[in-house]
């Protein structure tokens, strides 16, 4: 079955020249041109993946994507004609995978798609059960994809998921950017690595008691990040 994605986008001259690259590469692609037609149509479709525009009539595309995690787990990777962080980091608060900054080439597009589907998403069959690993507070169920806090399953996206892992699989060890994008975004990964501290930035305020204060995913500074399992002095 070819795999799903949807484009939203009101610049209908874009949209064709992506779904046609997309199509090219076997992806079964539909296309919204609003916001709300966007959610309508991923509530039928169920896409594998999003190609969504933040600049959209009615709907933008950071409600968009809030809403669309709300029962969806699909990638996310939102376009902007403004290359201001601040449109960046928000996007990807609401639950976004990716960001590529207009003008953009649609290979390149083509070959961040490629390479997100590429990420284990979870919920594989496995021969034996891994057993949760526990740090305080803080519980991550590897056989059920989910993290726990104080018993209360956190919100996490696929991305901070695999990225919380990415560091307790070592707690202690300083991780670069450059080793967590090659890890949890994949070694052909086009983009900058300023998309690590956004997301260490998200993942903090779900896991962390108080995030500007961080005990557990420490910043080390001129390193990288790395886990801390007993918290420690901030």
């Amino acid at each position: 079955m070819a795999t799903k994605v949807l484009v939203v986008d009101d610049e209908e001259s874009l949209v064709r020249l992506v779904r046609g690259y997309l199509e090219r590469e076997g992806f079964e692609v539909s296309a919204a041109y609003d916001g709300e037609a966007a959610i309508s149509l991923a509530r039928q479709a169920r896409p594998d993946l999003v190609v969504l525009d933040v600049m959209l009539p009615g709907l933008d595309g950071v409600e968009v994507c809030r809403r669309l995690r709300q029962f969806s787990d699909a990638y996310v990777i939102m376009l902007t004609a403004r290359a201001e962080e601040i449109d960046k980091i928000v996007g990807l608060s609401v639950g976004a995978d990716d960001y590529l900054t207009k003008p953009f080439s649609p290979r390149e597009l083509v070959a961040r798609v490629k390479a997100m589907l590429r990420r284990p998403r979870g919920g594989a069959a496995q021969e034996e059960a891994p057993l949760p690993q526990r740090f305080g507070e803080l519980t991550i169920d590897l056989a059920g994809h989910r993290v726990l806090k104080s018993g209360v399953e956190l919100a996490l996206t696929p991305l901070e998921y695999s990225l919380l892992t990415a560091l307790t699989g070592a707690p202690g060890r300083v991780f670069t950017r450059e080793q967590l994008l090659e890890r949890v975004w994949g070694y052909d990964y086009f983009g900058d690595d300023h998309v690590v501290d956004v997301h260490v930035g998200s993942l903090r305020k779900k896991v962390e008691d108080d995030p500007s204060r961080a005990r557990l995913v420490r910043t080390v500074r001129g390193a990288g990040y790395r886990f801390e399992p007993e918290g420690g002095a901030a």
